[in-house]
């Protein structure tokens, strides 16, 4: 094996620095090549067929190549650029075509098979058999039963939606990096709050400009769209950012995925119609916790039923504010965050900007760390000179309550350019005990906060502490896992639906006084946060409660219907599928040039295809578990019980996929989840 290049050596942690563009081929052809070979010798006729020579040995190989892919599409996440891009394709089709050939080599599938028959399998670990069994589906899922030219096809199909999905997200982040508008009169910044100045005098800094530029990350929309009085500058904003990558817009039709939408959905059901399947979305949920598209669009509709009139309530309400205080006659989209932050302030004196100066990152993440010592007895400690991909990354060692270290995360927390928005977990290590060694779980942590200005830290919203609360969740599943199989350790292997539990249970502490005392003071001060802003926030956290929840719902309902009730006669018809969907769930409906599909990365470039409900099927399982830790807390009880938080850690995070996760949240709660915990988290419960 070739050393000199970074992404073949066998390291604990990658060599970031070491990683060039020129390298990234040439080792995912020679890791494809040892990896084919090993599976002919795997599937020779006189190959043993045991668990260890057929499971556990596929494991090693897999783990093998992800070493070298994880660094590679981490990267082109968080450090993107033109020479990347040219590589990052070619080999990303070349391994979704290796996946493809081995989900559907039949010698393979005989293997695993073989184990599955053996008289002694109902007698193997759990873990064991959770991974056979996956296994199994999974060729299934592969089209290992398929016949000529049906074989091909799928796996000509599973290319083209690789390098498909690539560019709908390549499309989306040029689109953001390509719009700005330079301002160097700061009255047309007016309303806008001096923290976020500073950020976007930094990113006219950063340009080699004077006065400020406005752009398309996320901290620059979001100041834009809640603060700015410029009814102008809003609209300009709005419209850049609901147009991008489309055919509309200020690049309208430069960076377009509308023809890759069609194909996409093509694709998709093409490739569910040859596995038998009638539909995209009938052949996501053979690996979700919901049993049929009957049952997800019954959830999504009694939701509907439920937040709809409180949404065209809290939308009349807004109206009649924006009339009469604003001046709004004709309330529009690129108004309604402006008018909503202005009502919250009058009706609960809150402001973000209030809050702000209390949730400085470092004193953020030294509480979350506090926390997550209460509630599992674990500890995180920086570990210096690791070699990292920025300046401003950050590595942490996990300590075990006897100190030893079994798990790393690095953390990439501020928003820049070549990074994509939005926030994740991903992948650098998965925990792996093949007998000779015990390979460690690693986490990629990433956000998007606005970064510090000079002479101030990064000050968070809460909404933003929400956000890094929420994918630590993501990241303790993944390294306080048990199983020593990779395929359905930590996150791996999970249902979908069931995938966001642990993160959006971490978002519960973030409204609870005795978890904010471990982190909110003032930055200058050192005062804690108000006991009577806290209770404001309090008051405020269901304000427009309906109205977030039927954007969820519209999101989730667009993209499952897109799947459900595709006709090849017809096409996607996305904005035609969006439309429907509003007339359904929606109150407020967006100017006709809006064009929301052309951005939505995470059902056309992420996992989320006929997916999107997960968040609030997964948001019910997370209330109901977290009741578990409000539930007889008393006048002198905590919210943060190390006892509970012992029991959740066992039941949910360390048993990954190894179980059902119904059977793992009823090993936790001792009953199956109750559908009105999600009414509750909303306030919308009668």
């Amino acid at each position: 094996m070739n050393h000199d290049n970074p992404l073949l050596a066998d390291e604990v942690l990658p060599t970031f620095s070491r990683i060039r563009p020129d390298q990234v081929v040439p080792a995912i052809e020679s890791l494809l090549a040892d990896y084919r070979d090993d599976i002919d010798a795997l599937t020779a006729a006189d190959a043993p067929r045991d668990f260890a020579s057929v499971m556990l040995a596929q494991e090693r190989l897999e783990q093998r190549l992800a070493r070298a892919w994880a660094p590679i599409s981490h990267l082109h996440s968080v450090a993107d650029n033109e020479a990347l891009r040219a590589v990052y394709g070619p080999a990303e089709e070349a391994l979704t075509e290796h996946a493809i050939e081995l989900g559907q080599n039949r010698e393979l599938y005989a293997a695993v098979q073989a184990p599955a028959d053996a008289a002694g399998f109902a007698d193997l670990p759990c873990p064991e058999r959770a991974l056979v069994e996956h296994a199994l589906r999974d060729f299934k899922l592969s089209g290992v039963a398929l016949k000529e030219p049906a074989r091909t096809r799928f796996r000509e199909i599973g290319v083209e939606l690789s390098r498909l999905s690539t560019e709908f997200s390549n499309a989306v982040l040029d689109a953001s990096e390509a719009w700005h508008e330079h301002v160097t009169d700061e009255r047309d910044l007016a309303g806008i709050p001096e923290s976020a100045h500073a950020v976007l005098h930094q990113y006219a800094v950063d340009q080699g400009l004077d006065g400020y530029l406005v752009n398309l990350k996320q901290p620059s929309v979001q100041a834009v769209l809640s603060y700015a009085d410029n009814r102008g500058l809003r609209e300009r904003v709005y419209w850049a950012y609901q147009t991008r990558a489309s055919d509309q817009g200020p690049n309208a039709g430069k960076f377009d995925n509308s023809a890759r939408i069609e194909k996409i959905m093509a694709l998709r059901h093409e490739a569910a119609q040859l596995l038998g399947f009638a539909n995209a979305a009938e052949e996501s949920l053979a690996t979700k916790m919901a049993a049929s598209p009957t049952e997800v669009m019954e959830f999504l509709h009694d939701l509907a039923a439920r937040a709809r009139p409180v949404a065209q309530r809290e939308l009349a309400s807004l109206r009649e504010f924006a009339a009469a205080e604003l001046k709004l006659d004709n309330l529009e989209a690129w108004d309604v965050g402006y008018a909503s932050e202005k009502l919250r302030q009058q009706r609960y004196a809150l402001d973000e900007e209030q809050l702000k100066p209390y949730f400085p990152l470092p004193a953020v993440i030294d509480g979350l760390f506090g926390l997550i010592h209460k509630l599992y007895g674990i500890t995180l400690s920086r570990r210096e000179g690791v070699d990292v991909w920025h300046p401003d990354v950050r590595f942490y060692d996990v300590h075990d309550a006897d100190g030893h270290v079994f798990a790393g995360a690095y953390l990439d927390l501020y928003a820049r350019n070549g990074k994509r928005g939005g926030a994740w977990m991903d992948v650098c290590r998965a925990r792996f005990d093949d007998g000779s060694r015990v390979q460690l779980p690693v986490a990629f942590l990433t956000c998007n906060f606005p970064p510090p200005t000079e002479g101030k830290p990064a000050l968070l919203t809460h909404d933003d502490v929400l956000t890094l609360f929420h994918e630590f969740g993501h990241g303790l599943h993944h390294l306080l896992t048990e199983i020593n199989l990779p395929s359905i350790g930590g996150i791996d292997g999970v249902e979908w639906d069931a995938v966001e539990l642990p993160s959006q249970f971490m978002e519960n502490f973030g409204w609870h006084r005795e978890a904010l005392d471990l982190f909110a003071r003032h930055y200058q001060t050192g005062e804690k946060l108000p006991d009577e802003l806290f209770q404001r926030m309090l008051a405020a956290r269901h304000f427009h409660a309906g109205l977030f929840l039927v954007r969820q719902l519209e999101f989730a309902m667009f993209d499952f219907m897109l799947h459900l009730e595709y006709d090849p006669a017809a096409g996607a018809r996305p904005m035609a599928v969006l439309g429907e969907v509003r007339k359904q769930v929606a109150v407020l409906h967006p100017p006709a040039w809006q064009r929301f599909p052309h951005g939505f990365s995470h059902i056309f470039a992420g996992g989320y295809a006929a997916g999107y409900y997960s968040y609030l099927w997964a948001e019910l399982l997370s209330a109901d578990a977290f009741g578990a830790f409000e539930e007889h807390t008393g006048a002198c009880g905590s919210v943060i019980d190390g006892t509970k938080g012992d029991r959740f850690r066992r039941e949910i995070l360390a048993v990954g996929a190894s179980r059902p996760a119904l059977e793992s949240f009823i090993a936790f709660r001792g009953r199956k989840p109750q559908p009105e915990a999600l009414l509750r988290s909303h306030g919308l419960a009668t």
